[in-house]
């Protein structure tokens, strides 16, 4: 009865919203009255997010538990951007979908349970006696406690009745089921593409692709929803995949994202129609950063770009052709884009500042130069001329703001450490179809 009441709840706020607003339905295509997104500039309409709690203060300089952010996080802090960053969102009309809830609910169902605890126990650090501990434990758990575990993590000495050689070895604050700090950078990890889903394979996180994974799975509001990507297949994160246009998706190659990760995205788009052409964009593998960070879409035909990587920035262009792709020679990233999405141009506005000056390693931080905050991208588009941005980037909003552009600002203190912005800490997974410009005659 809980999990019906929660379900009904959730469709109808999604009803409401899509009924206020300034369509009365979508226009058709792959962008339905429930889900569906196909750009990056459609009216927003539906979001996924992780609020971070409890998970980011059991993050020590001893167990970072592959902690993005560079310094310890103020967690009370992070979670009070997150919140005025959901609010800003609901105040345009945008509903908000929380991964824990939803996952609470997915996991009243025992084949959710059971591929939830399987993701725990698959962990090869564990040993055949301490696994089947954890794995009896953890079954035994009601919904809202396994998913605070899955989340959270679990501690030697919070693990009841543990024995055996693995388990004496470990120290009283040792995880055998580590937190997973980096859950609020929800882009990562999923990624609509039309009515579909991609559940990606972020290096060193599967675990947390594997929770985005049992809510689509088995969550009643996605019943049926297609799956484009799995985790556990080639290397591909969330924010190296953007949606320039209807038909042109975008893919980062480099730290994050592998060749053949972007090969076997690329496959899956075509053969479900979605696309007509994928751009592979070269990144820098040394810099580690996802190409949405380089580069974001804020208007059909207008680009944010770090000056550094405007013009270097090069991409190929890959396109089916019969029973396999085709790959064109290098160009610049600018000019592929532009043809691609049919447009004479595209319209680039430049972040704030240049390239990074690094600095000496904060005292107290967990390693890694300390970089001038320098670009200001990765902003949010929540329609036509509007964008969600941190306030701190103010000389990228005052260049938005001479464009025409409309910048909401929300705090991003705590949150902002690894260059992620807006953009980073949700999944879109409703817009409108997208109005893209015509096409200059030339």
């Amino acid at each position: 009865m809980v999990i019906i009441l929660r379900v009904e709840a959730a469709l109808g706020l999604l009803r409401k919203v899509w009924q206020s607003g300034v369509n009365d339905a979508y226009p058709g295509g792959f962008v339905s009255d429930i889900y569906g997104v196909d750009s990056e500039v459609g009216r927003l309409r539906t979001v996924l997010v992780h609020r971070p709690g409890a998970e980011l203060r059991r993050v020590t300089p001893q167990q970072r538990c592959g902690m993005l952010l560079p310094a310890l996080p103020w967690a009370e802090r992070a979670r009070a951007e997150h919140d005025a960053f959901t609010d800003a969102l609901r105040a345009t009309g945008v509903a908000v979908l929380y991964l824990t809830e939803l996952l609470q609910d997915a996991l009243e169902y025992a084949p959710a349970r059971a591929q939830a605890v399987d993701t725990v126990t698959s962990d090869p650090r564990l040993g055949a006696e301490l696994r089947a501990q954890l794995g009896g434990y953890l079954a035994g758990l009601s919904p809202e406690e396994l998913g605070q575990v899955l989340i959270m993590g679990l501690a030697r000495d919070e693990f009841p009745g543990g024995r055996g050689p693995v388990f004496g070895l470990l120290s009283a604050w040792d995880y055998i089921v580590d937190p997973l700090p980096n859950l609020v950078f929800a882009r990562d990890t999923c990624v609509w593409i039309g009515d579909s889903v991609a559940v990606t394979s972020p290096s060193g996180r599967r675990r947390e692709a594997e929770l985005a994974g049992i809510v689509f799975a088995h969550h009643p509001l996605f019943a049926g929803t297609k799956r484009l990507y799995e985790p556990g297949h080639e290397l591909l994160a969330g924010g190296d995949v953007l949606l320039l246009a209807p038909g042109v998706v975008a893919i980062g190659i480099g730290a994050q994202t592998s060749p053949a990760g972007m090969e076997r995205l690329a496959v899956e788009v075509f053969d479900a129609g979605f696309a007509h052409t994928v751009l592979a964009v070269l990144t820098d593998q040394a810099g580690g950063e996802c190409l949405d960070t380089l580069c974001t879409l804020v208007g059909a035909d207008t680009v944010l770009m770090r000056p550094s990587v405007a013009y270097s920035l090069v991409a190929r262009t890959i396109m089916q052709r019969g029973d396999g792709l085709r790959l064109s020679h290098p160009r610049p990233f600018l000019e592929a884009a532009a043809d691609a999405m049919g447009l004479d141009r595209l319209q680039l506005i430049e972040t704030g500042l240049g390239p990074g000056r690094s600095g000496p390693v904060r005292p107290g931080s967990l390693g890694g130069p300390v970089g001038q905050w320098d670009d200001g991208g990765n902003l949010l588009v929540l329609g036509p001329g509007t964008v969600v941005s941190y306030e701190r980037n103010t000389l990228t909003n005052a260049r938005l703001e001479a464009t025409g552009i409309d910048v909401i600002r929300v705090p991003g203190g705590e949150l902002a450490g690894c260059r992620g912005g807006p953009r980073a800490i949700c999944c879109p997974v409703g817009r409108d179809a997208a109005a893209m410009p015509e096409p200059m005659v030339a």
